[in-house]
């Protein structure tokens, strides 16, 4: 039978589904599978850590999707998913990990079963759980199906939030605010920052008085010094030190949904640039969520935060945002709209963004970010709910 405690209405997967089979029809495409774990989860509410092997969800115009794994997982998908318990298709464990089969091979057993053998297949080529050992076998197992590209296929179908999602994404928020309040009140110079990641995922999987808390798709990252020129480095033995800035780029996790939230420490007296930095930083994010209004485009957001920096002699390249949600490791955006002056993609009210203009400097680092909500009227709203500024402790 269906999972019983599902985390959405089933009115709430039926939208998903038609905007999904929406998407197939205009791409052409007689069914779909998709293997990406955060799609997997939106369109069934599947939701286990068996992401490392292979699994997936076979999507029909004519009936309810087939999840399909391997045999040890099914249990977890009849527990979770809200599609009948024959819905759920496994695989022998024999298949995991061996150099004589492999699993595709009964994925493609079932799609020739239901009359798909020849027919347009979509799949999410450009997927960091989809092998091209996985497509190779495919290809072999279905020599008469047209095998199509359908990357991010289901990804930009969940670009606007419904109601029920953005209940989630606030809550996810609250813990984001929480994690940033445990930092600032415990970070002290000669503290182990082994001790302090302890204490970010304590708060992060704690949660709230509402909202318990999920594992982010992102570890905590806090490079300090020099260091926090590189954006994504962790954490190692050494201490924090006194004259030196650590950012700290984190995100509360609901249900899988993620509301990821940056801010800076420096202990000490901050030096002029870095003032200098701040005050062009937030001129800049000021800016952009006035910009970051339904109608107006991703490119225009950006080219709003680029005015104060470029005032203020400082150049950077990278985007400066990107859509969140619901995700699984090891990444917690949404891999569609990119904030950027090249991106002409128009906002709507429910999108949701990481509002990330971080600066890396050659020898320096500097994160304040929010995450985003366009609104039907007005600048966008910001999720968390702490102040937007470089944190100082003397």
């Amino acid at each position: 039978m269906p999972a019983s405690e599902l985390p959405f209405t089933s009115g709430e997967y039926a939208r998903r589904l038609a905007k999904v089979r929406a998407a197939m029809a205009e791409a052409g495409l007689d069914l779909l599978f998709i293997e990406d774990p955060s799609n997997i989860a939106w369109l069934t509410g599947y939701d286990g850590w068996s992401f490392y092997v292979h699994q997936g969800v076979l999507v029909f115009h004519d009936e309810d999707p087939i999840w399909w794994g391997r045999s040890q997982d099914a249990n977890g998908a009849v527990r979770t998913v809200w599609m009948a318990d024959d819905r759920v298709a496994s695989y022998p464990d024999h298949f995991v990990q061996s150099t004589v089969r492999h699993p595709m091979e009964t994925l493609a057993a079932i799609i020739r079963d239901k009359g798909y053998g020849a027919r347009r297949i979509g799949l999410e080529l450009e997927n960091y759980y989809f092998s091209a050992k996985a497509y190779l076998t495919l290809k072999a197992e279905l020599p008469e199906a047209d095998l199509a590209d359908a990357t991010a296929l289901v990804n930009w179908q969940r670009a606007v939030k419904s109601d029920e999602e953005i209940v989630f994404m606030r809550r996810a928020a609250r813990i984001s605010d929480k994690i940033i309040d445990g930092i600032v009140s415990r970070i002290r110079p000669g503290m182990k920052k082994t001790d302090l990641v302890a204490d970010i995922y304590a708060d992060a999987i704690r949660g709230t008085d509402d909202a318990w808390g999920d594992y982010p798709a992102i570890v905590p990252l806090l490079p300090s010094g020099s260091d926090a020129a590189a954006p994504h480095l962790t954490w190692d033995g050494r201490l924090i030190e006194r004259d030196m800035a650590t950012f700290f780029e984190i995100a509360g996790c609901y249900r899988r949904y993620h509301a990821p939230f940056c801010r800076t420490v420096f202990i000490g007296t901050p030096p002029q640039y870095l003032r200098d930095a701040e005050a062009a930083l937030v001129e800049g994010l000021e800016a952009g969520l006035d910009a970051a209004r339904a109608g107006n485009t991703a490119a225009d957001v950006a080219r709003a935060l680029a005015a104060p920096l470029e005032r203020a002699g400082i150049e950077r390249s990278a985007r400066c945002g990107y859509p969140i949600g619901i995700s699984y490791p090891p990444d917690w955006g949404e891999r569609t709209i990119s904030l950027r002056p090249e991106d002409d993609t128009v906002l709507e009210p429910g999108m949701t963004f990481h509002f990330m203009p971080g600066l890396w400097m050659q020898d320096w680092g500097l994160e304040i970010t929010e995450s985003i909500l366009i609104t039907p009227e007005g600048p966008a709203e910001c999720l968390c709910q702490r102040p937007r500024a470089l944190y100082v402790q003397h």
